[in-house]
């Protein structure tokens, strides 16, 4: 087992899930401010969800011996529309799930390590059937009337 490997590995989504989670929860205040209550509410939540992976992540690293970095992270930019933040979410999740699926196959002789972003991955999915059934709804109800459900 090469545990620099996954250290990276563990690091690297210790870095993208932090500033992820932390542009939902920015989103999520949005939306609410918004007046998007249900909506707003969902990307709030789903912070402290994704903040519990980075936990993990990080104690897996600390786990093999390694050093949890705090990295400089790029500036993303906010989405007021809300049909157009669950499509541009959509689009950043399914990009996630493709790089993480790729990971996996390369640590795949830390069954730990792998176990724990393969749980991530299966959680990522359910999260991305989410956003796939939403813009789905939105294409068959029309924007406004999806929108009446997220108040």
């Amino acid at each position: 087992m090469d545990k620099n490997k996954s250290i990276e590995a563990l690091q690297f989504f210790t870095t993208g899930l932090s500033n992820g989670a932390f542009v939902h929860k920015v989103q999520g205040q949005i939306l609410k401010s918004a007046g998007f209550a249900k909506l707003g509410e969902k990307y709030v939540n789903h912070y402290d969800e994704e903040m519990g992976w980075v936990t993990k992540f990080i104690d897996r690293i600390l786990d093999l011996g390694g050093e949890v970095k705090v990295e400089d992270r790029p500036s993303v930019a906010l989405v007021a529309d809300p049909v157009e933040y669950v499509k541009c979410d959509l689009k950043r999740q399914e990009d996630g799930l493709e790089v993480l699926r790729k990971c996996l196959a390369t640590i795949d002789d830390d069954p730990t390590t792998y176990d724990i972003l393969k749980d991530y991955l299966k959680d990522e999915e359910e999260d991305l059937y989410w956003s796939e059934t939403a813009v789905d709804l939105i294409n068959k109800l029309g924007e406004q009337n999806w929108l009446l459900t997220q108040l």
